[in-house]
């Protein structure tokens, strides 16, 4: 499965890195052509599901994701959040992690383990590129926005 991780060091507050990534609507704002349901009630915590639906009918991927892990950053203490994939043809897992970092702001850790159904691995190197760069750019503009 192609695995891939991306860091980045914010001016922002942990707790403020904290919740730009883990508004999980907020994804559909940083990754084109995607729309994302929660499926259980509100606030996030494990078990917390959802789904982000990717594409133009009737090209569509659904992303179905569980929260396993929820430990947001406190004080000193770093913050982890795991998603573990349950879609049908989307597989793997998603890693947040965010860490105080220097003069107030924040380190930021997202590693990915993403499958799709059926592919062959032949072309796991294409999924992880194109991953780093999709998500890549997701991770800058969820870190942007307010």
């Amino acid at each position: 499965m192609p695995t891939f991780t991306l860091t980045r060091a914010v001016p922002l507050p942990p707790h403020e890195a904290w919740r730009r990534l883990t508004e999980w609507p907020r994804h559909a704002g940083a990754v084109p052509l995607t729309r994302i349901r929660v499926l259980t009630p509100g606030p996030t915590r494990v078990g917390t599901r959802f789904t982000a639906r990717s594409g133009v009918a009737p090209l569509t991927l659904d992303d179905t994701m569980e929260v396993t892990v929820w430990r947001p950053p406190l004080g000193e203490e770093s913050g982890l959040c795991r998603l573990e994939k349950r879609g049908r043809v989307i597989l793997g897992w998603a890693e947040i992690e965010v860490r105080p970092g220097p003069g107030g702001g924040s380190r930021v850790r997202w590693r990915e383990e993403l499958r799709v159904r059926s592919l062959p691995r032949a072309l796991d190197g294409v999924v992880r590129s194109t991953s780093r760069t999709v998500f890549g750019r997701a991770l800058d503009r969820l870190l942007k926005r307010p």
